[in-house]
């Protein structure tokens, strides 16, 4: 997708519901990278500090299909999410990696040119056992004041 990244403002709510009933949410707002075109996306941003991961940049390609989820740098992941089908990815820790499969309940997506949501709920497990009920809720909106001379 050639220079049609926009710049835009990505807020992320992740929630964590445990097995026990527990529930652990964070939420980052950061700058980042946006591109639409015919039902395909991608949005991208680097990670810092706050999410432990700084010097990671971390990308969302989404497709009507699927969304695929990488991360490169200090941190390497690639998590591939599609309705209904279970999926297994690498997790790397500092202790070595291990491999956790991966359950897309739902995926909502109202994201466009001029950005929107997507809400991605999924259930992760490490050897056969759940881990947790996790939720994406990703916001896109474009940055007020920037070069829009390609809107």
């Amino acid at each position: 997708m050639q220079d049609t990244m926009k710049d835009v403002i990505i807020s992320i709510k992740g929630v964590q519901s445990l097995p026990q009933g527990e529930s652990d949410s964070v939420e980052l707002v950061t700058e980042g990278k946006y591109s639409f075109r015919d039902g395909h996306g991608e949005l991208s941003y680097m990670e810092s500090e706050l999410t432990g991961m700084k010097g990671t940049r971390t990308s969302f390609i989404f497709t009507p299909e699927e969304v695929v989820l990488s991360r490169e740098g200090t941190l390497t992941s690639r998590m591939i999410f599609q309705e209904g089908r279970k999926n297994t990815f690498l997790y790397d820790t500092p202790y070595g990696s291990a491999t956790m499969g991966l359950d897309t309940h739902r995926i909502h997506s109202t994201l466009g040119p001029m950005g929107g949501d997507m809400e991605i709920d999924y259930i992760v497990d490490f050897d056969h056992a759940v881990v947790g009920r996790n939720k994406f809720r990703i916001n896109v909106r474009e940055q007020k004041g920037g070069a829009g001379a390609n809107a």
